[in-house]
């Protein structure tokens, strides 16, 4: 399912004292099967565009396309919920909106809130426990009796469960250690294949836009002001200092690498093992490195 935003603006409390413009004339074209990255500041605007991607935001000014539906700004709409059911957001610390009693139950509330019968929304719930990595034998427990990296699976598998054909991640990492946040990248990154998922991730971090993504947006000041492949956006690091943005640390390390050796390694690497790969080829052409 495609998704795109055509000039799109967002006030915050419109019309009153207190209106604040959040983004303005933000056009992006997310094609079906994408693994899209948003990146950029706090208070760049990543959020409000998130929020549009399945209508919890109406655009003040401009059009957003979901599928086969249009949100169009200064209307009025009354039923969005075959919009929602279509794009999953999991938000920051998603355990937080845990409740239920049981494992079971919050995973098919959703499912269910959708009209989906209860037989069917628990098949759904072991699927989609199974997909987060997690055992049919915690369906019976309390989410509030799990580990904390539990509890965020399950919050996961309550978002899967409603068979969304995109997913939205905001920050999904936050709070975790290294370990804990390339295991869930992972494991969004495998769902992203195997369900052809179209995938928007709002991040901080470069690493995981260079390593995941294969789209690139930049937000700043409520605008979009580069997209491209992580290739052309992390090409020109200069630009995204300037912009005060960080950039990955093996393209850190390529930048000082060249300058130390005097050499240029031709395009960016984003991995350590293309970075090796192109100073062996130099070496093997007999350069001097």
């Amino acid at each position: 399912m495609d998704i795109s935003l055509q000039n799109v603006e967002y006030r915050y409390q419109a019309n009153t004292p207190f209106e604040r413009l959040a983004i303005e004339d933000v056009s992006i074209e997310i094609k079906e099967g994408t693994y899209m990255a948003i990146i950029g500041h706090t208070g760049s605007g990543k959020s409000t565009v998130l929020q549009h991607l399945n209508a919890l935001l109406v655009p003040t000014e401009g059009t957003v396309r979901i599928g086969e539906h249009e949100i169009r700004a200064k209307k009025k709409y009354k039923n969005l919920k075959q919009v929602r059911r279509k794009v999953g957001i999991v938000f920051q610390f998603p355990e937080h909106q845990l409740f239920e009693e049981t494992v079971e139950k919050d995973i098919i509330f959703g499912p269910m809130n959708f009209g989906v019968s209860e037989s069917e929304a628990k098949k759904r719930a072991r699927i989609a426990l199974k997909q987060v990595g997690l055992q049919e034998e915690i369906l019976e427990k309390s989410p509030f009796d799990l580990s904390g990296g539990q509890m965020r699976r399950v919050a996961i598998a309550g978002v899967l469960a409603m068979e969304p054909d995109v997913i939205v991640l905001d920050e999904p990492t936050a709070g975790l250690d290294p370990r804990g946040r390339k295991e869930i990248m992972d494991m969004f990154y495998q769902l992203h294949k195997n369900r052809n998922l179209s995938t928007i991730l709002v991040t901080h971090s470069m690493e995981d836009a260079a390593c995941y993504a294969d789209q690139i947006v930049i937000m700043q000041q409520g605008r979009l002001v580069k997209e491209g492949s992580p290739e052309e956006i992390f090409s020109s690091p200069d630009d995204l200092i300037k912009m005060g943005l960080d950039v990955p640390e093996v393209v850190r390390f390529q930048l000082k690498l060249e300058e130390k050796l005097g050499v240029k390694l031709g395009k960016v690497h984003l991995s350590i093992e293309h970075l090796s790969d192109a100073v062996t080829d130099l070496i093997s052409r007999g350069e001097r490195v």
